[in-house]
């Protein structure tokens, strides 16, 4: 009679755990770069601060409207203020989060040839930049850092200007790096095909957000907002509303595979 009742106990054990598990929600943190004093890049309409939460708060809502309770959004921020790049890795790694998706706008600098006419989509994860160009999209988007208090005792005397700082990408591997690199994939995808963006390709660079965040995770760089044509598309309300719903469908076929994934 004891052996029974253990068997059952085990049993009874064991369905519960995997109804907990089918019934725990799969998170989705969208973060959206910059904000408050950080604006970002700037163009003569807009800046990347709003056009970035205005896309992530877009996307946030397709994937609540369609998941409901079964996918949970989280947001590093949801108005326009200013989140410092430690605190946004700390509330998806606080949410055990399972896809990061930090959307951006792209520039290049002023002095740059054809700052007005260069155009297009890049989907990037973390890893080791295979191109100057990559290298300094990472240290842009890393110098929020120097806009924050004792920035160089928080992130241990890393300096998002110092060449020599990304060697730690080098010598980490992403355990999540092919599922950042599946997402990635979907995501420049569709921003080309539904978005109408020039493709600019998936890419890797030492980016310090995505290689805190303990789940797979893209950066997303729209468009540049640098390019008068492209930053009269990222301004307009039909504009953000493509970047969204090319995103959606990115986490819609992503989020359809990892189910049937865990469900074998």
């Amino acid at each position: 009679m004891t052996r029974l009742v253990l068997i059952l106990l085990m049993s009874v054990s064991a369905f519960l755990a995997s109804v907990a598990k089918e019934s725990k929600p799969f998170v989705v943190v969208i973060d959206a770069g910059h904000g408050g004093k950080d604006i970002g890049c700037k163009g003569k309409l807009t800046n990347e601060k709003t056009i970035v939460l205005d896309v992530a708060k877009r996307l946030g809502g397709k994937i609540s409207k369609k998941y409901g309770d079964k996918v949970k959004v989280v947001y590093t921020r949801s108005t326009d203020k200013f989140v410092e790049l430690a605190d946004r890795a700390k509330i998806a790694n606080d949410a055990h989060g399972n896809l990061f998706i930090s959307i951006h706008v792209n520039s290049v600098d002023k002095k740059s040839r054809g700052r007005t006419t260069v155009k297009g989509a890049s989907v990037y994860t973390c890893g080791l930049h295979k191109s100057d160009a990559n290298l300094r999209v990472a240290m842009r988007e890393n110098s929020v850092m120097e806009l924050e208090k004792n920035s160089r005792s928080r992130y241990k005397d890393f300096d998002p200007n110092s060449s020599e700082s990304y060697i730690i990408f080098e010598l980490t591997q992403n355990a999540h790096l092919n599922q950042s690199l599946d997402f990635a994939s979907r995501a420049q995808r569709n921003l080309v095909k539904k978005a109408g963006r020039a493709d600019k390709d998936v890419r890797q660079a030492g980016f310090w957000v995505l290689w805190s965040v303990s789940m797979p995770s893209v950066l997303v760089e729209l468009d540049f907002i640098c390019n008068p044509t492209s930053e009269k598309f990222l301004h307009s309300a039909a504009g953000k509303e493509k970047c969204a719903t090319a995103l959606f469908e990115a986490f819609d076929d992503y989020y359809k595979d990892q189910k049937k994934t865990q469900g074998k």
